[in-house]
């Protein structure tokens, strides 16, 4: 158990590397191309990152996969807020940035919130998908600049732009479950219809 929770932690560390970089970034463009290092990172380490685990539970969803999952999920929350609160001191440009991004985020309806975090979701898991299957990183340079650059919702990048922000309540906490919820939904679509074309094959 504790080995998957530090996993989760290594992951949470390359996403808090990523967000930094594109909060640090005065060109958003070049922000997103440098915020793919962190997932390139986490897939060549084998770190476990809920956003790349979740679209290959409906292959196999075991007890074991799901604990993989959960664990690796509670590291990536604990890393990424505790690191954005040690950027924030750090960095303060870094805090005022995250601020801004924060309080856009909050201000959107619960719906819209999820359909950004579903399509984040399937960007995420063709991501992966492609790294583990063409042994590409092609998949993953080109997805997530896509994804930050179309305003989608990462749950766990927004976990740390929060621990950045220092807004840390109620109102992020349901709006980081409500991404969750739609990363989840759009990390599992593709899955989930590939299983239903093999069927009818």
């Amino acid at each position: 158990m504790l080995k998957k929770f530090i996993s989760g932690v290594c992951a949470g560390l390359m996403i808090a590397i990523g967000g930094t970089v594109f909060l640090s970034c005065d060109n958003k463009y070049v922000g997103a191309a440098l915020f793919s290092v962190a997932l390139f990172c986490i897939c060549t380490k084998g770190y476990s990152l809920f956003t790349g685990k979740i679209g290959f539970i409906p292959e196999s969803h075991t007890k074991e996969d799901l604990s993989v999952l959960f664990l690796g999920l509670l590291g990536n929350a604990v890393s990424t807020v505790l690191l954005g609160l040690a950027v924030s001191y750090a960095l303060p440009a870094a805090g005022t940035a995250a601020a801004a991004i924060c309080e856009a985020k909050l201000s959107q309806e619960a719906l819209q919130t999820f359909i950004r975090a579903f399509f984040c979701g399937v960007l995420m898991y063709l991501a992966v998908s492609i790294y583990r299957e063409k042994n590409s990183a092609l998949g993953i340079f080109l997805c997530i600049p896509t994804f930050i650059l179309s305003g989608f919702e990462h749950s766990i990048a927004n976990m740390f732009y929060f621990g950045v922000s220092g807004v840390l309540n109620l109102e992020s906490a349901l709006y980081i479950l409500i991404v969750l919820l739609g990363n989840a939904a759009g990390g599992t679509v593709l899955p989930f219809l590939n299983k239903i074309m093999k069927r009818g094959a």
